[in-house]
């Protein structure tokens, strides 16, 4: 599915009730992880409490067999029903924990469940009211990232992570706790290793989040030149320059390597040393070295070693996991960045108690517009479109045409002036309404990976079958649809591959569904062939009846019969007349014209040689 079908689809069927003329275009401010999980925050918190308890019982069968050695290697005779209590408690403490567990990983998971419905309701949500143009500059493939896999991202910290970290916490310090009961001072030694590899971890994360944004940089340059050097690889060996791609390619990769090995090498050597001084070799190592002399010496018992030789590997094997959970925390966190930064898009405004245009007359009203809030690209636009008629934009390139027939669609709203459809602002026009109002069809044709009729019954859903196949036979698509094994039911980009011309012919069918009587066609003939050409103008024709026509054309001899030609130059509209008024003017329209029919010769001189060529 295209960005722009879900902004149209978000937009068509959602109502919202918000202060009059409350203009929300403005960005808000992104949010971070902490804000985005505010929702189930209770619930974490719950579940960590609980995992704490867990954490609790975890150490409950250590002390009972040391309770058990206590009991039979002690000088009373052995109690029967002491050594059963013990071995029950000891049980019971493993049920608890497995119970414990449960329920904390269960509330987790459906707080995860909760957060990443809430989060991808609001991305759709925010998304639909995004202005259409929005998604002119934006990569799907990022959207898709965001919306599908950085929410999923934050899945196994949500659902794991918090509660792993507090098990870490936890779970020392309740079992040094203990064994200060027994004996600190062999409690302070045990402690020494502890301390000297958290305070080895802590030194490894210094700087950690500067150094993966480092390493994400480096790893989106080396993205780059891969898909450059593989999308443009035919035209680089077309004209001998695959050598000099490559070395750009093996540069990109070099440096990255260079990158990656000098941050990791100094990582690996802290990484290794504290992996060893909290290592369960270590702590044994340590533990016995300093119980045989706390024994020898009758400071404590045998019987108490055995605890700080349980609980001593207790205590260190949680740090080894906070590391990891530190990684995937800051995972998460880059992935609830870019989830925050597009909960952040600017969105159009809707009012309250939206009006509903009388009639079909289109009026730009001292319009101008800016993308960037410093230069504007149109600049005092003044134009009527009257029903019926066919109103055909024409100019330079960059000079404002797609801008101003975009402004129509509510791609954006005007930074000055207003836009009106039968007298009302489209910005006082529900969203649902307005694109009962506008059609529009563009060069840049986007279909939904749905089956055709889908794809055609867009923009009325309930069509019937009869009401879609009528549709696709006005636009010249029938036969064609008909030739797939699965007609009107295959899939777009599965069983059904339209060439460009085809594709065009759907959209044309999908807007003469819609029936608007207003529409905005931006040469939609541009990329096809002579022969889908042909078949898109028969198409055209049929769709333009009756209708209020914005056409930005670049080829002026499809326009000469246009109600109204505007000539736009730096976002002004210079001319405004029929073809041979504009030509008696001998201004900007008239040296168009006789460019164009200069290189029209010689484009039909060009596609004849061509299709001789192919016969």
């Amino acid at each position: 599915m295209s960005a722009t079908d879900i902004s149209m689809a978000g937009m068509a069927n959602t109502k919202r009730a918000v202060d009059d003329h409350v203009d929300e275009q403005e960005a808000a401010t992104p949010v971070g992880f902490g804000e985005l999980i505010r929702p189930i925050r209770g619930k974490l918190v719950a579940a960590c409490i609980v995992q704490a308890f867990a954490a609790l019982a975890a150490l409950v069968p250590f002390i009972a067999v040391a309770e058990l050695g206590r009991e039979l290697l002690g000088d009373q005779p052995v109690d029967d029903g002491r050594l059963w209590a013990i071995a029950w408690v000891a049980i019971a403490g493993v049920a608890a924990r497995i119970v414990l567990l449960f329920i904390a990983a269960s509330i987790t998971h459906f707080a995860d469940n909760d957060l990443q419905l809430d989060l991808r309701r609001r991305l759709a949500d925010r998304l639909g009211r995004a202005p259409l143009g929005w998604f002119d500059d934006r990569d799907g493939g990022d959207i898709k990232k965001a919306v599908v896999d950085d929410v999923g991202a934050m899945h196994h910290v949500v659902g794991h992570t918090f509660t792993d970290i507090t098990a870490a916490i936890v779970t020392p310090i309740a079992a040094m706790a203990y064994l200060f009961t027994i004996d600190w001072r062999l409690s302070l030694i045990v402690l020494v290793p502890f301390l000297i590899g958290v305070a080895l971890y802590a030194r490894q994360f210094a700087g950690y989040r500067d150094k993966m944004e480092d390493y994400n940089r480096s790893l989106e340059e080396i993205n780059v030149a891969s898909v450059e050097f593989v999308q443009g690889i035919s035209v680089v060996k077309t004209f001998g320059e695959s050598g000099r791609a490559h070395r750009r390619f093996s540069k990109a990769a070099n440096e990255f390597v260079d990158y990656f090995w000098n941050w990791v090498s100094g990582m690996l050597r802290i990484s290794s040393t504290s992996d060893i001084v909290l290592s369960p070799l270590m702590t044994l190592t340590v533990i016995a070295a300093a119980g045989t002399w706390f024994v020898s010496s009758d400071w404590i018992s045998a019987v108490d070693l055995v605890l700080f030789f349980l609980l001593g590997l207790v205590m260190t094997a949680p740090i080894l996991q906070l590391g990891y959970a530190m990684n995937d925390l800051q995972t998460a966190s880059d992935a609830a960045g870019r989830v925050g930064t597009l909960l952040a898009t600017p969105t159009l405004s809707e009012v309250a108690e939206p009006r509903r245009p009388e009639g079909n007359a289109v009026e730009f009203d001292e319009v101008s517009f800016s993308y960037d809030g410093r230069r504007n690209v149109l600049d005092g636009v003044a134009l009527r479109l009257e029903p019926g008629t066919v109103t055909a934009l024409v100019g330079p390139s960059g000079s404002g045409k797609s801008t101003l027939a975009k402004l129509l669609c509510r791609f954006w709203d005007p930074t000055g002036g207003a836009v009106r459809i039968g007298g009302v602002d489209l910005r006082n026009i529900a969203s649902d309404e307005l694109y009962r109002h506008v059609g529009f069809v563009f060069q840049d044709v986007q279909l939904l990976r749905a089956s055709i009729a889908e794809n055609i019954a867009l923009g009325r859903p309930g069509a019937s079958r009869d009401e879609v196949i009528a549709a696709a036979r006005a636009a010249q698509i029938h036969d064609r649809i008909e030739q797939f094994a699965d007609g009107y039911d295959t899939v777009v980009d599965e069983g059904a591959k339209l060439s460009g011309g085809e594709a065009q012919r759907v959209s044309i069918a999908r807007a003469l569904l819609a029936d608007a009587p207003i529409l905005v066609l931006d040469e939609a003939t541009a990329f096809a062939d002579p022969e889908s050409e042909a078949a898109i103008q028969d198409a055209l024709s049929n769709l333009a009846v009756g209708r209020t026509l914005l056409v930005i054309a670049h080829r002026l001899s499809t326009i000469v019969e246009a109600d109204q030609i505007a000539v736009v130059d730096q976002g002004h509209v210079v001319e405004l007349g029929r073809h041979g008024d504009l030509l008696d003017l001998d201004g900007l329209y008239a040296g168009q014209w006789a460019a164009d029919q200069r290189a029209e010769p010689t484009i039909d001189s060009t596609t004849h040689r061509t299709q001789e060529v192919a016969q």
